[in-house]
């Protein structure tokens, strides 16, 4: 069965940094574009940060460039988001999400495997 299991997820102070980890499990993800995703309370799911399958390509939505980074490490099946500079409005549940061609894509609907989830609380 696939699995992608969220961690590092928490409260952190406006200014603060966390670093969230998505492990894969039971299928080999090396060549999968990945995806970070994020839904607050009431909003939509939506889209944070993209990488193709080998890291050469990432691409982020407006509101975190510049403070988050993708990145990625095939020999561990895992895909990380370092988020610096933290904000009350990053407050949400982050979701990783998997997809099974080698690109980046910035819509939901592309991605075929999602993980249950990491809450992220920026107090300010």
């Amino acid at each position: 069965q696939v699995q992608l299991v969220e961690s590092g997820g928490g409260l952190v102070q406006a200014g603060g940094s966390l670093r969230l980890s998505c492990a894969a499990s039971g299928r080999t993800f090396s060549t999968y574009g990945k995806g970070w995703f994020r839904q607050a309370p009431g909003k939509e799911r939506e889209f944070v940060a993209t990488i193709n399958w080998n890291g050469g390509t990432t691409y982020y939505t407006d509101s975190v460039k510049g403070r988050f980074t993708i990145s990625r490490d095939n020999a561990k099946n895992t895909v990380y988001l370092q988020m610096n500079n933290l904000k009350p409005e990053d407050t949400a549940v982050y979701y990783c999400a998997a997809r099974s061609t080698w690109g980046v894509s910035s819509r939901l609907a592309e991605y075929n495997y999602w993980g249950q989830g990491t809450q992220v609380t920026v107090s300010s």
